[in-house]
């Protein structure tokens, strides 16, 4: 049976079926060094991170790979299946094994989603995937502020990272924030000791 040919615009981009974007949509689009995310049925359009995007997301996986249980897994760049969505988190710990060649990661798989805040993916990191990770039930969304930021306290240096708890009511609450230079204990998904300062060496 053949397949079905995806409609395209007179750029050649595809275009979706629908008034709203789905995570297969992103199958069709071109490999040009830009990430694509569906995100609420919207398609989101990033730039390749900078080197210090890249750099502490490179560290902080390697400092968990050094504490993960039996049975838990850490991935860059991979996207997480939520219904017709797929948000790409920057860094994400699962459990069981990974589906090594399917698009992504299915949500129930995910202990937690960490994003690394660009000027570009501000108020996407800080705001809409959040919302999105809470309402799919990711028990543990980290935030890492890698430059300076509105909130900022006086004398907290970068990186400073947020780490949030799904409560009982489907809602993130606030488990630690730690600035460079101050080391902290993490109690979930699994015990985890960290200070920011090191995921800019």
């Amino acid at each position: 049976m053949a397949m079905p040919v995806p409609e395209v615009d007179n750029s050649g981009m595809h275009v979706p079926e629908s008034d709203r974007w789905i995570a297969t949509d992103l199958d069709h689009l071109p490999a040009n060094g830009l990430r694509y995310e569906v995100l609420n049925g919207q398609l989101i359009v990033n730039a390749a991170p900078k080197p210090r995007h890249q750099l502490v997301v490179k560290w902080l996986e390697r400092a968990l790979d050094s504490a993960l249980p039996a049975g838990y897994f850490s991935i860059q760049g991979v996207g997480i299946l939520i219904g017709d969505d797929e948000p790409i988190p920057d860094l994400i710990v699962g459990t069981g094994s990974i589906p090594l060649d399917d698009r992504g990661i299915p949500v129930g798989q995910i202990a937690l989603a960490v994003e690394v805040v660009s000027r570009s993916t501000t108020l996407t990191d800080r705001m809409v995937k959040p919302a999105l990770y809470s309402e799919a039930k990711i028990p543990n969304y980290w935030r890492i502020e890698t430059s300076r930021f509105k909130g900022q306290l006086p004398g907290e240096s970068v990186p400073v990272l947020f780490a949030f708890v799904l409560d009982d009511d489907g809602e993130y609450q606030l488990a630690h924030r730690a600035p460079a230079g101050a080391k902290v204990t993490l109690h979930s998904p699994f015990e985890f000791t960290v200070d920011p300062a090191t995921l800019l060496p």
